[in-house]
């Protein structure tokens, strides 16, 4: 992980905590090579997960450690969710990887799970959100005091004008939990009318990740994210898609791309493949 505050606490005394890959102003090269040698020695592999909102200079600086230790056992996934729900996913591959996947499939497992995470944000403006499209009349209405406005920016973009006469946004068909982190607002609203719409079974709360302001453009907000909390649904979802096997680096994976050398399905496989998870929409959890 490249952000202590994204790493999120252990559901169980299993799971296991996160290695911090440190950015280049906190730590020298040479350090993160030595760092990174460690982490191989002792577990095999690394699955390395960041949010696409990083510093060009910390992704480099990831690709740089790679490159120097010439290894094909280390997973540089990016990831296109906001900061709680990336913090969200991390936590779920580190449930599974205690159990008996193989690296290449918990790698590959990042894009199926981003599917199930409902990752969203209440905003007091939108004027400097540029992550999910929004209109010169909902922009307009952002100026009105005491505006807020739900967004949620996957697995299907939404954002709905908050009032009393609107619906929330639709959220997920299957059970979860809901994570919620505030910024500098202190709104209720997703507590009081969100998670009830949504019919979560549990509510919990982190510390707002640093990142977040940035990433939603303004600090007055109330991050959140629904998921699936339970391991053994994990399990059953990554278990049910067909595994297949890297033809560029002999690794497992699930899906139609490679979480470790980012190589995708030959044509013939994906054609043959073609209504699988990720390339026709996610299959739906199996119910506990």
């Amino acid at each position: 992980m490249t952000s202590a505050d994204l790493v999120l606490p252990p559901t169980d005394q299993q799971t296991p905590t996160a290695a911090l890959l440190q950015a280049p102003d906190a730590q020298a090269l040479e350090m993160a090579i030595g760092d990174m040698h460690v982490l191989l020695e002792q577990h095999g592999y690394v699955v390395a997960v960041y949010p696409t909102g990083i510093a060009p200079a910390h992704e480099r600086r990831l690709y740089s450690v790679r490159s120097v230790l010439e290894s094909d056992r280390i997973a540089l996934l990016k990831v296109d969710l906001p900061p709680l729900g990336v913090a969200v996913l991390v936590r779920q591959l580190r449930q599974l990887s205690i159990c008996d996947f193989s690296p290449g499939v918990v790698a590959s497992a990042a894009r199926l799970l981003s599917h199930y995470i409902h990752a969203g944000a209440l905003l007091n403006s939108v004027t400097k959100f540029d992550r999910v499209p929004v209109d010169l009349r909902t922009h307009a209405k952002s100026w009105v005091p005491g505006s807020q406005f739900a967004v949620v920016a996957g697995p299907d973009p939404q954002l709905v004008k908050v009032g009393p006469k609107a619906d929330p946004p639709a959220g997920p068909e299957f059970a979860t939990h809901l994570m919620i982190a505030k910024g500098q607002s202190q709104s209720e609203w997703v507590k009081q009318t969100l998670a009830p719409a949504w019919q979560v079974q549990s509510i919990h709360e982190a510390a707002l990740p640093s990142d977040s302001p940035a990433w939603w453009g303004t600090g007055k907000l109330v991050e959140f994210a629904a998921y699936l909390p339970d391991i053994s649904i994990l399990y059953q979802l990554v278990s049910s898609v067909r595994r297949e096997n890297c033809h560029w680096c002999g690794m497992d994976l699930i899906g139609d791309r490679c979480g470790f050398c980012s190589s995708p399905l030959p044509a013939a496989e994906s054609r043959m493949h073609s209504a699988g998870v990720l390339s026709q929409g996610a299959p739906a959890p199996p119910q506990s």
